[in-house]
């Protein structure tokens, strides 16, 4: 009873969350400057016509009334009409979601397979050349801005050099394998971009939970009992160790997401944060509501599979 009580109150509050995120994204789009029925209506249309499209967009109702009618058409799945597509909103996201999960889950993969190796460096070489250096690397990687390094990698390894893309997904004209070849080519500064971002959070995090753990009674006790160093880092230290940084994985779930939309517009990656710079610039509220809403909901998502996991591998979360 205990597991499930604590199961539903983590959904409980992911939904909250999810509701006070849409509602928050509501308003600020309705405040923004400019006006959304210039993207809707021409300037060719008569007075008639561009009041019975406003009508069909809702555009002439009150906004708290938009705001009801939003709410009910998000609870049964219907996100709306894209504004300058005139196209179902769930069409636009579904065209760019795979783009946006293929840059994330990559760089999310790359940020861990380094992050955490770099830490049991750091925390296995306490107080050496080497562990100084790994945290000079960790602390200046979180100090850069996204768009920053995306520009410096774009300028070396694109323009200088030659060695990469510059922008796009994909090359045209590409097929089959060349096209997988070329998908994957496309995709290494973006990726690269937010793991250099990311890295120094799981560098840092790794290396302070190992030494806590390499200080604590049981691995102490372990030592003195003759176990090889190798087993008990391994074996007992380096266990307890993960539990922070699977914690860590959740929470960063939505700066990297934050960092996908800037990371998209630098090298013009069609994922949804391309769409969402572009919905912007075109003041496109169906499509920003749904993007929004479809990245509020996996941050939400991955945090509570994350804090639930957590509260299975780690009994004392779910009393607390």
């Amino acid at each position: 009873m205990s597991r499930l009580l604590f199961v539903l109150r983590r959904a409980g509050r992911a939904l909250l969350t999810i509701w006070f995120a849409v509602t928050v994204t509501f308003v600020l789009l309705r405040v923004l400057p400019g006006d959304p029925a210039q993207a809707v209506a021409s300037t060719t249309m008569t007075a008639s016509m561009r009041a019975a499209l406003l009508t069909q967009y809702g555009l002439d109702k009150p906004v708290i009334v938009q705001y009801g009618l939003y709410l009910w058409q998000m609870v049964h799945g219907n996100l709306g009409i894209s504004f300058t597509q005139s196209i179902p909103v769930m069409q636009v996201l579904a065209a760019r979601l795979p783009w946006t999960l293929l840059l994330t889950l990559t760089a999310l993969v790359l940020t861990v397979a380094v992050g955490i190796p770099l830490g049991v460096v750091a925390a296995t070489s306490q107080g050496r050349f080497l562990d100084r250096l790994v945290q000079v690397v960790g602390v200046t990687g979180q100090s850069i801005f996204v768009p920053s390094i995306g520009v410096l990698l774009l300028f070396v390894f694109g323009l200088m050099l030659h060695w990469l893309p510059i922008g796009g997904a994909y090359s045209d004209g590409s097929y089959g394998g060349a096209w997988y070849l070329s998908v994957g080519q496309h995709l290494v500064l973006p990726a690269l971009s937010l793991m250099l971002v990311q890295l120094g959070s799981y560098v840092l995090t790794m290396r302070s939970t190992l030494i806590d753990a390499l200080g604590e009674d049981y691995t102490v006790l372990a030592r003195a009992n003759g176990l090889p160093y190798r087993r008990v880092l391994w074996k007992h230290a380096l266990r307890n160790a993960l539990l922070p940084t699977t914690t860590l994985i959740g929470l960063q779930l939505g700066f990297l997401v934050g960092g996908a939309v800037l990371t998209e517009t630098v090298f013009a990656y069609p994922g949804i944060g391309r769409g969402i710079y572009e919905a912007v610039t075109q003041l496109d509220y169906p499509v920003l509501q749904g993007a929004f809403l479809l990245l509020a909901v996996t941050v939400v998502v991955a945090n509570m599979v994350t804090d639930i996991i957590y509260g299975y591998l780690d009994p004392r979360v779910k009393t607390a």
